[in-house]
């Protein structure tokens, strides 16, 4: 039986797809090996540490930029393969200089990871937008969002199960190295892959960047998707993030190892490879306020629970701390990634044709800035109740602040778009 173009340009895009998402996804075993280095190598207390990370990912924030140029400018004809060979590059480019010259200065480190990010970012960008176009088709919507997220969570699987053994038995500069080597590798494949494979909708504009920024414009005007991302940024930056803290308290207080960190880290990502499934096969019907109201609730609780686990309750209660971490907290981490892939998914179906690219990249951009944000005020929050690498006591009295923070967009979930009450009204109209 011969294939038809469309078959053949599904597989070449599951497999360009399928191999971004998934080294992507293996970006949490240098990023533990570089939260180690600056704990051990350099000395760098909590607080610094999670502003570093944090303002590292201020590329992130561009990303409207990097989808306009995608969505309006073309190289050699390709507006979307192109992108990821740079971002690739660019990525393997700033591991490569973090594993040979070995920086000893904060500062120096903060450029190579914001050069990573950047490029991570472009990447990032130009596969949204390919998701994205891919998911308008009636027959694809939520199939291959749902892919692409399994494919970034097999990464993460893998990338924390190497991070969290590799950590304590080499140098951080090999995982560095490992890191760039895969990224290299991704370049030249594909560099070996032509956009015209892929059988993507043709949206090129002879009016070029002001036209693309027009139409994203245009469709941030819209109601339903302009609301829909404000809640979705509050809904992140509202949370005071005291991931640094946390990680502190268990690798310095509770003497946690770092096997074990890894372990929580690779059941994170496999309850988020789950949900991806799940979501795919049972929850694609659901009302997509209805779910991620759901989950926002879901977060609070478990950071109630770990509220909890620092005043010890589940030590008492006969609970290993070190099997809390893996499960509880594990969890909770990924809990957070939980809205994205619904979300996305109503992006997608409400995003005018021809501007998917620039959309999802502000919605992105509006994620990555949220999380900015939530970092520095988990700093403020940390520095209030009176946390500091050595000093634990108000932890979890700034955890149960953080569970109510969590509660509050729950208040105004009605600004996320819910089709389902149009779609009674227009049955009642008929």
């Amino acid at each position: 039986m011969v294939s038809s173009p469309e078959m053949k340009g599904d597989s070449w895009i599951r497999a360009l797809l399928g191999l971004g998402f998934w080294i992507q996804g293996l970006r949490g075993m240098p990023w533990m090996a570089v939260t180690y280095f600056l704990k051990d190598g350099l000395k760098v207390d909590p607080s610094k540490i999670q502003l570093l990370q944090n303002s590292a990912n201020l590329p992130m924030v561009a990303k409207p930029l990097y989808g306009i140029l995608s969505d309006a400018v073309y190289i050699k004809g390709q507006h979307r393969i192109p992108y990821i060979a740079i971002g690739a590059l660019l990525q393997a480019v700033s591991w490569l200089a973090l594993a040979i010259l070995t920086p000893s200065s904060i500062f120096t480190i903060s450029l190579y990871l914001l050069l990573g990010n950047f490029g991570a970012s472009i990447v990032e960008v130009a596969n949204d937008a390919i998701v994205a176009e891919t998911g308008k088709q009636p027959s694809s919507s939520g199939v291959i969002q749902s892919f692409v997220s399994m494919a970034s969570s097999a990464g993460g699987i893998i990338g924390n199960l190497l991070g969290g053994v590799a950590v304590a038995r080499f140098a951080p500069q090999s995982m560095f190295l490992l890191f760039a080597l895969l990224l290299s590798l991704q370049f030249f494949i594909t560099l070996t892959i032509h956009e015209s494979s892929l059988n993507l909708p043709k949206n090129k504009n002879e009016e070029g960047m002001r036209k693309q920024f027009s139409d994203l414009v245009l469709a941030l005007r819209k109601p339903e998707i302009a609301y829909s991302i404000g809640w979705f940024f509050a809904s992140y930056a509202i949370i005071p993030a005291l991931t640094g803290t946390m990680f502190f308290y268990q690798t310095q207080y509770l003497k946690i190892e770092t096997s074990v960190l890894g372990i929580s880290k690779v059941f994170g990502q496999v309850a988020l490879l789950l949900w991806s499934a799940i979501y795919s096969k049972k929850l694609k019907s659901v009302p997509p306020r209805r779910l991620i109201s759901m989950i926002q609730a879901t977060m609070a609780v478990f950071m109630v629970s770990d509220a909890l686990f620092v005043k010890q309750f589940y030590q008492k209660m006969g609970v290993p701390d070190s099997v809390y971490v893996v499960v509880f907290s594990g969890f909770l981490e990924v809990l957070f990634f939980f809205k994205i892939l619904p979300f996305s998914v109503l992006m997608a179906q409400l995003c005018p044709p021809g501007c998917e690219g620039s959309l999802m990249a502000f919605v992105m951009s509006a994620v990555a800035l949220a999380f900015i944000v939530s970092g520095y005020l988990g700093v403020a929050l940390a520095s209030i109740v009176g946390v500091t690498g050595n000093e634990f006591f108000g932890l979890s009295r700034g955890l149960l602040i953080q569970a109510a923070c969590t509660l509050l967009p729950l208040f105004w979930s009605s600004y996320i778009y819910d089709d389902t009450k149009s779609k009674v009204k227009s049955k009642k109209e008929e």
